[in-house]
């Protein structure tokens, strides 16, 4: 039980822990880091036990649990604690002597008394994450890549806000005028409801998992880090979330290409 990709999948869920505690103590600019890392685990552990040939069942639902950790219930949190700054009117999100959420009886009153019922919509994020992780685990259709979006690549999406919130933009500019509008509960409510129901969606996903690296048969793949090397210093703190939604772009036009080959092949 307690192997090498066992210990690494454990590790994947301790940075999850670590997330949440960050985002409860005022710290929600720091709390993407450790699920950064978590994903870096994420990744490791199956690598290594396919590698050390140590695959099993046992390993499959740890992966489960832990991602629920790292990639469900800390996203819906973060999320939670943003709408909750937002609705309540306070712009110090990282200041713990301000931060008015700490307080259990003002989260109370937020929600049900001034009727702020917009910030539970971050808990379908968890919700969704846990019919999510236990349909993969079921479905046997998920081998080669992923049957609607997967929990790590829709908690990176999440990580662009309180990313963005650490940066002091100067007023005026297009970054600062981009995460005004961002900031806006009719723009964050539409997409968790979105990327919830792209969670249990039927959309083929590709699987950045490589068997081999020869450009047959990766073609999708090596496209998409080529893109993602050019995005990422070109937009910097917002690459998360475009990389996400190229990635779901892609996915698309590459399971329409594989249908149109398809047709004509038959």
């Amino acid at each position: 039980m307690f192997n090498i990709p066992n210990l690494l999948t454990a590790s994947n869920m301790v940075c999850g822990i670590f997330s949440i505690l960050l985002t409860l103590s005022g710290r929600i600019d720091l709390a993407p880091y450790p699920i950064f890392l978590g994903a870096i685990f994420d990744f490791l552990d199956g690598f290594i036990a396919r590698l050390l040939k140590q695959q099993g069942e046992l390993g499959k639902q740890l992966d489960s649990l832990a991602d629920m950790v790292t990639f469900g219930l800390a996203p819906g949190i973060m999320m939670f604690v943003i709408l909750l700054n937002i609705s309540s009117g306070n712009d110090n999100f990282f200041d713990c002597a301000t931060c008015e959420y700490e307080k259990f009886e003002h989260w109370i009153n937020i929600i049900f008394k001034q009727f702020h019922f917009e910030v539970l919509i971050a808990l379908l994020i968890p919700v969704f994450s846990m019919f999510r992780l236990a349909k993969f685990n079921l479905d046997t259709r998920q081998v080669e890549g992923f049957i609607g979006l997967n929990t790590p690549a829709n908690t990176l999406l999440l990580c662009t806000f309180p990313l963005i919130l650490a940066q002091d933009f100067d007023a005026g500019s297009v970054n600062f005028i981009a995460r005004e509008l961002v900031m806006q509960p009719f723009f964050i409510i539409p997409l968790i409801l979105v990327l919830s129901i792209l969670l249990v969606s039927e959309i083929p996903i590709f699987s950045l998992k490589f068997k081999h690296f020869k450009w047959k048969g990766n073609e999708i793949r090596f496209i998409f880090l080529l893109i993602c090397s050019l995005i990422i210093p070109l937009t910097l703190y917002w690459s998360l979330g475009i990389i996400v939604i190229l990635y779901l772009v892609l996915s698309i036009f590459d399971n329409l290409f594989k249908r149109k080959k398809h047709e004509i092949q038959s």
